[in-house]
């Protein structure tokens, strides 16, 4: 209990802290016209209250992430519980701040263009190709699993469910930001927040050992490595190159700069006490991770979900609970087809007034999703998981860059751009999807090569100063 409560307050600290220097090194200026009103029109850009800007910047980074990979984080044991802390205040809150206040210094632009300024035109068109495909997967993963849930729930088929959300993303994807993500997306975050607060609440009066086996060594039941699987199982939760692509979208609705940090930086750390949330009870619920491994097995995190909400909430609290899990999948999915969208506008340089342009892209972008929707959930959230740490890997260099052009203090955004680029590195060269190398061997190559472009960096910029 005592542990649960100075992680939580590590994170605020963090945020009041270390995201106060974030923002003070960034140099954030609330004299300075944000997109949303120097470039209204009323469906991408415009300026929405600053309360309901931070409930759907959280509510779209979120996702299954601070959940799903919470609780396969939680086999590891308590020692995942310093990733989400220490990830989400140096890793993930700098990440999503920097990608949220790059695109506003740049008129609301999406990741594309931006990799492009500070990374170089080369890598342009490949970096588009692979936000798309990851964007795609994404929503796919993001409409499967909760379709999957809401059958079991519902007793109905699986395919009625798939073709309902899909019909619900055509709809986000292309309507105006304020007509359904705007008026329904804070209930949607408040709903999973107060689910949240109350597991963990009836957690605290059951008297239950919160980590019954409190050691950092590693539990996983299948001994896998922590480094680097940990790092890129947990996800969401820490740090993740999904919150890139949603940053630009809530860019577009700032009324002035100065709100960047609570809801940027500020919705990563409040993602991070969910995920913090979430592992503790999968700890607590089972006592042991032999049992839990054994339900993931036979029938994914979403049966640790319901087991869990079943088990603290009772039957209609637990249906309230995996619904919030539902809304907070679905509403991310929607969003990363809304950012394909957007996406490819920058890239072709389409105006978002026009809705036959934005009609054609939707059309282009579902249909994309639906196709990726016939492949195997497991294998997509298995490639998903790298893509997206890779994705954030290639934000915090992008932010470094533009730090050092700025003449900033580029530190913050080199040191977790290394660690990461080592942590995606070992990663692919371990992992049965990549190249089945030794682990000791794929550690030290992600470690060398972290080091080499950090020093290769470095070096650079003294000499050009």
């Amino acid at each position: 209990m005592i542990i649960f409560l100075l992680a939580v307050g590590a994170l605020i600290t963090g945020y009041f802290v270390y995201g106060k220097i974030v923002e003070k090194i960034f140099s954030a200026n609330e004299k300075t016209t944000t997109p949303a009103v120097e470039k209204c029109d009323n469906v991408d850009f415009m300026v929405l209250p600053t309360w309901r800007v931070f409930l759907i910047q959280f509510l779209n980074i979120a996702g299954l992430g601070p959940v799903f990979g919470a609780i396969l984080g939680a086999l590891y044991g308590p020692v995942a519980l310093l990733w989400i802390v220490f990830g989400s205040i140096f890793a993930g809150g700098v990440h999503d701040y920097m990608a949220g206040m790059i695109s506003v210094r740049h008129g609301g632009k999406s990741l594309v263009p931006l990799i492009e300024k500070y990374l170089g035109s080369k890598v342009k068109s490949l970096f588009l190709i692979f936000m798309i495909l990851f964007l795609l997967l994404l929503g796919s993963v993001f409409a499967m699993s909760p379709a999957k849930m809401l059958a079991e729930l519902s007793h109905t088929d699986f395919i009625w469910w798939i073709i309902v959300i899909f019909g619900y993303y055509f709809l986000a994807t292309l309507l105006p930001i304020n007509k359904i993500i705007g008026r329904f997306y804070p209930l949607f975050a408040l709903l999973l927040i107060g689910v949240s607060v109350a597991m963990i609440t009836v957690l605290f009066a059951s008297n239950t050992d919160f980590y019954p086996n409190l050691t950092m060594a590693n539990l996983h039941p299948k001994e896998l490595p922590i480094f680097p699987l940990m790092f890129v199982t947990i996800a969401c939760g820490a740090i993740s190159g999904f919150h890139a692509t949603q940053s630009p979208l809530m860019a577009r609705c700032l009324a002035n700069e100065k709100y960047g940090r609570p809801i940027f930086y500020g919705a990563m750390i409040t993602e991070g006490i969910v995920a913090l949330i979430w592992a503790t009870l999968g700890m607590a619920f089972y006592q042991d991770g032999s049992a839990m491994n054994q339900v993931i097995t036979q029938s994914g995190p979403g049966g640790v979900v319901s087991d869990v909400a079943n088990g603290y909430l009772g039957y209609v609290g637990g249906i309230f609970a995996v619904l919030s899990v539902v809304l907070l999948s679905v509403t991310s999915g929607d969003t990363a087809f809304r950012s394909a969208r957007l996406t490819i506008g920058d890239y072709w340089r389409k105006d978002s007034k026009s809705l036959k342009k934005r009609l054609i892209i939707s059309i282009v972008v579902l249909s994309g999703g639906i196709g990726l929707s016939f492949f195997n959930l497991t294998t997509i959230w298995l490639y998903f998981g790298w893509a997206n740490q890779l994705l954030a890997t290639i934000t915090l260099w992008m932010a470094t860059f533009y730090l050092y052009r700025e003449k900033r203090f580029y530190w913050i955004t080199l040191l977790p751009a290394g660690f990461m680029t080592a942590v995606c590195t070992a990663y692919i060269l371990y992992d049965k999807l990549g190249f089945r190398l030794p682990l000791d061997i794929s550690s030290i190559s992600g470690a060398v090569l972290a080091a080499l472009l950090v020093i290769i960096f470095v070096w650079r910029h003294r000499k050009e100063k």
